[in-house]
């Protein structure tokens, strides 16, 4: 007979979210889609931390928020924390010291194991929704000392995808979206040719991945692959699901 017991980790998810507060849509691919996802996770949307505020505005004033977000998802069970949002890499120390399960909070923490698998003499592009603000307090957050060589590009010059993610519009043209994706990372291999690989910074960029892949031919990395990884190394440990009450007969 197999016995089972409720508590923590009974609903069946390994990955907890920090979602910032916003309302552009989430297509498939998207972090914010839970369809992204072949497996269950839980989200938590931070109240005020706007999208424009965190990536422009440096974050300011919402670490507090993030902690007690990070705090409520490991009290539901989660096995692992993230957030939907790359610039929230500044955090990084201070969401790890809050709860006791692993916490990633942006794919810019892959790009020291990326730089590791390159041949010498390569370095690691980063594709981002704004490099004019992407500052060394990030890099070092994510743990990119001045060993790494980067090249980074990123969307502020477009007119689509930084407008309606940043200005938290309610409508997004995907297929212009894709195109500027496809133009700034032509534009980062050819003004870089010693690029090995990239690193999508923003979690709203993985919808275009396959395409920056075929456009570019080299590996792209980005925060979906970095759950999935999380996920991978926790789904064996979760308790098994309850079963269903049956209603009694009298």
């Amino acid at each position: 007979m197999t016995r089972v017991r409720g508590g923590l980790n009974q609903y069946g998810f390994t990955v907890g979210i920090l979602m910032l507060d916003t309302r552009f849509p989430r297509i498939p691919g998207d972090m914010g889609n839970a369809t992204t996802f072949p497996f269950p996770v839980r989200y938590h949307r931070v109240t005020g931390a706007r999208p424009d505020l965190v990536v422009r505005g440096a974050a300011a004033g919402l670490l507090a928020a993030f902690v007690e977000g990070a705090r409520a998802l490991e009290r539901e069970g989660v096995g692992a924390i993230t957030t939907n949002c790359g610039f929230l890499v500044k955090f990084q120390r201070e969401l790890a010291a809050a709860v006791s399960v692993p916490v990633f909070t942006s794919s810019l923490l892959l790009v020291p194991l990326v730089h590791r698998m390159l041949a010498p003499g390569r370095r690691v592009g980063v594709l981002t929704v704004n490099a004019a603000t992407l500052t060394s307090e990030h890099l070092e957050g994510a743990g990119i000392g001045g060993d790494i060589p980067l090249a980074i590009a990123g969307m502020e010059g477009e007119t689509e995808f930084t407008r309606v993610l940043l200005g938290d519009e309610l409508e997004l043209d995907v297929d212009l979206a894709r195109e500027e994706h496809l133009r700034v990372a032509r534009r980062l291999v050819a003004e870089h040719p010693d690029v090995g690989a990239i690193v999508l910074e923003c979690t709203n960029m993985p919808p275009y991945a396959a395409d920056i892949q075929r456009e570019t031919g080299l590996p792209v990395f980005d925060v979906v692959s970095l759950v999935r990884m999380a996920h991978e190394a926790l789904v064996a440990g979760l308790a098994p699901r309850r079963a269903p009450e049956i209603p009694r007969t009298v």
